[in-house]
């Protein structure tokens, strides 16, 4: 069985390059043209015709701009798990036309209104549809609020239906439980968010927010890397506006303290906020304590003492 798959593999792809290598009989010439019209590949130097009746795979109909592409296609958009029904389910259209763009009579513009109605009805029919639904726009507004890409949002999603399918969102508040699910997918796709921001956007306590976070990892035994303050340093040098030279300067003394052993037990936002203020000094792009830590939602005692710790155990010469 295995041996004629890989035959008919193979006999495939030969034909496949038998019509990339498509050669003239008549000049020899290999300038093969499609004509999409007449669906034939013809010699560009003699102009016979090598192959005819080349299926069109495209659409039957014609469109002029985005409008009118988007109002004549028959498919959604991809799949994808951040939506209730993961973007399956079929729409039944306002448009009030059939199938040839006439208008409907008005007996059947009201039985398509029955139809459409009991369809968004049974759409979201069951307990979990409708907790899902809920969910996922709320996931929807929180990803928008913290600028997290979408590998990140579907990552959290996959977590929150893992999390609904062992019960773990019975009797607890939904939009604790989408808060922890971003906060754990960001550190696994090292995109963090600190529980400050998270807990900012969402109107959760930073206490209820980590009781959900703690809970997702012991019963979904999920695997969390451990959070690197170099993940940081992009986004807080982005948001305070410092070159890629003084960025890349940070993660130097970053990476020479984590040889150092200076940074297991630290809070990783404080050591790159320290690691920011460090190279500001040192490349002439200096920011003060307190606008760091307004941006790594830290405190600017945090930052003073991470910044000694760092210039002591390293041997870093700072003129002030």
């Amino acid at each position: 069985m295995l041996k004629s798959q890989i035959q008919a593999k193979n006999r495939q792809t030969d034909e496949f390059e038998d019509e990339e290598k498509l050669v003239c009989p008549e000049c020899g010439s290999e300038d093969v043209v499609i004509d999409a019209i007449r669906g034939e590949r013809i010699c560009n130097q003699c102009a016979i015709v090598l192959k005819g009746r080349i299926i069109d795979e495209g659409p039957e109909w014609r469109a002029f701009n985005t409008e009118e592409r988007d109002r004549r296609s028959r498919v959604g958009s991809p799949t994808t798990f951040s939506v209730h029904d993961k973007g399956l389910s079929t729409i039944i259209g306002y448009e009030n036309r059939d199938s040839f763009g006439n208008k409907l009579t008005a007996s059947r513009r009201a039985q398509v209104y029955r139809l459409r109605k009991w369809q968004i009805r049974t759409r979201v029919h069951s307990s979990t549809d409708r907790n899902l639904a809920f969910a996922m726009s709320e996931l929807e507004r929180l990803s928008s609020q913290l600028g997290i890409p979408r590998n990140v949002k579907e990552t959290a999603a996959i977590v929150y239906r893992r999390a609904v399918e062992k019960k773990l969102v019975r009797g607890r508040s939904i939009e604790a439980m989408v808060a922890a699910t971003i906060y754990a997918s960001a550190r696994v796709r090292r995109v963090p968010r600190t529980l400050d921001e998270i807990s900012s956007e969402s109107h959760i306590s930073k206490k209820e927010l980590g009781r959900c976070y703690r809970l997702l990892l012991r019963e979904l035994y999920l695997n969390i890397p451990l959070a690197s303050p170099i993940d940081y340093l992009v986004r807080f040098g982005t948001e305070l506006k410092l070159s890629g030279m003084c960025q890349r300067k940070a993660a130097e003394i970053l990476a020479k303290a984590k040889e150092s052993g200076l940074t297991a037990g630290k809070d990783p936002t404080g050591l790159a906020a320290a690691a920011i203020y460090i190279a500001g000094i040192l490349n002439g792009e200096r920011r003060t304590q307190r606008e760091i830590a307004e941006v790594a939602h830290v405190t600017e005692v945090t930052v003073r003492n991470r910044y000694k710790e760092l210039v002591k155990k390293l041997n870093i010469a700072i003129t002030i």
